[in-house]
């Protein structure tokens, strides 16, 4: 499902996934955007979520970054990087389970911001 998503975007996309512990996360470039995935975050409709992300390409962003936790979820460092936490309510879901809906939702973000019709409201 992820990589079904991944190749209907017209937009650049990178997954790296990192061990529980001890893994590295790629060097963050100036200016980049972090969101963190987080059930404590704003629950954004997907509408809201294109804008936001429209908003911030449009003012030159390059990369917006988004952060899973794993089990035992972000730590404080991770959550206090972040430009903005983002809720997909407050159930806890597996991170793999997150992963798909994130790429969804951005697959429906790039189709919003195209003005496709894939994204219906009402």
């Amino acid at each position: 499902m992820i990589e079904r998503y991944a190749k209907r975007m017209s937009w650049p996309l990178a997954v790296t996934e990192l061990p529980d512990t001890g893994g590295e996360s790629p060097p963050v470039a100036p200016g980049t955007r972090i969101i963190a995935l987080d059930e404590a975050g704003e629950t954004l409709g997907s509408v809201q979520l294109a804008q936001k992300l429209e908003t911030w390409r449009d003012a030159g962003i390059r990369e917006v970054r988004f952060l899973i936790g794993a089990a035992d979820g972000l730590t404080e460092e991770e959550r206090a990087s972040a430009d903005l936490k983002l809720s997909f309510g407050r159930l806890t879901w597996p991170h793999m389970l997150a992963r798909a809906m994130l790429v969804e939702q951005l697959y429906r973000a790039t189709a919003i911001i195209a003005g496709h019709p894939y994204h219906r409201e009402g």
